[in-house]
């Protein structure tokens, strides 16, 4: 498992998606980032820098919460889909007049470099990543050692209701196959993590049409699944699924509204310090020996 990437996500699919998804926070990883950032009181040590990985997908509201948490960390914005970048500038820069443009809570746009942010904040973007492995390395890398990792993501109860519609009507998958959060948990330790933390809630969204549930759903994602349809539906395919919804989605409890249910998913990790025995053929790196050489010189 360690070593696999998701079965059920079509790699070309997911690069497509992540190049055109809307630049916009959707409504859902907005409160999912509210959430995760009310977990921020257990962590004591408040972080000198962070990073904001992929910040208007992943809530540019809840942005304005972790920076007033942290109002003298630095902070580094990483847009990995290009045509986020100019709305994460527009939205998160300082007005050129005001004193904070100058100050260390002005975000900075770029990659983070090795081993500079204590805490690395990633809202709602593993569930679609074609290789989630390499991303989580990805984090690893940026962070500091004693940094830690917070992110959420999207579980495998995630859409149940419409999964059994699908099946029902005979219908290919209507969306990839999530991640249970233990295997998340196994990816951190594998990547170099310790100590992770995760846990999950199930949060239920009604709509009161058919129409406005798939708008949302175009909002969130697409179906990455390498079985899904092969080719565009028409109009009665559009109606016949509107009616399936309807009729199968209703909640008698939610007041005929239509109920959807998301699970999600929150990890929390920290970096340690490296544990390498040097041999002749060790590959370390550069950071990684740096941290090595502080630890020997505070043993002696």
């Amino acid at each position: 498992m360690s070593s696999e990437r998701p079965p059920t996500i079509d790699p070309v699919a997911a690069a497509r998606w992540h190049a055109a998804a809307p630049a916009v926070s959707p409504w859902l990883h907005e409160e999912v980032a509210r959430r995760m950032e009310d977990r921020l009181q257990w962590i004591r040590q408040a972080p000198e820098s962070w990073c904001h990985w992929d910040a208007v997908r992943g809530g540019l509201q809840a942005h304005a919460l972790v920076s007033a948490r942290y109002p003298k960390a630095r902070c580094q914005i990483y847009e990995t889909a290009v045509h986020c970048e100019d709305t994460a500038r527009q939205a998160l820069a300082k007005p050129w007049w005001s004193p904070a443009r100058w100050s260390a809570g002005n975000p900075q746009l770029g990659l983070p470099g090795d081993a500079s942010v204590q805490m690395l904040w990633a809202n709602m973007a593993l569930h679609t990543a074609a290789d989630p492995q390499a991303l989580i390395a990805q984090w690893h890398r940026a962070l500091a050692v004693d940094g830690y990792l917070m992110f959420s993501c999207l579980g495998p109860d995630t859409l149940r209701e419409l999964h059994a519609v699908y099946a029902e009507l005979g219908w290919p998958a209507a969306g990839h196959a999530f991640t249970d959060m233990h295997d998340w948990g196994d990816m951190l330790v594998h990547a170099g993590f310790a100590e992770p933390v995760m846990d999950m809630e199930r949060i239920t969204l009604t709509f009161a049409t058919p129409e406005r549930l798939v708008q949302e759903l175009r909002e969130l994602g697409c179906n990455l699944h390498p079985d899904r349809f092969p080719s565009l539906r028409g109009r009665r395919w559009r109606e016949k699924l509107y009616q399936a919804l309807s009729l199968r989605l209703a909640d008698p409890q939610q007041g005929g509204q239509l109920a959807l249910t998301f699970e999600i998913i929150y990890g929390h990790a920290f970096k340690p310090a490296p544990r390498v025995r040097v041999s002749s053929s060790s590959a370390v790196s550069l950071q990684d020996m740096r941290t090595m050489l502080r630890q020997g010189g505070k043993e002696n």
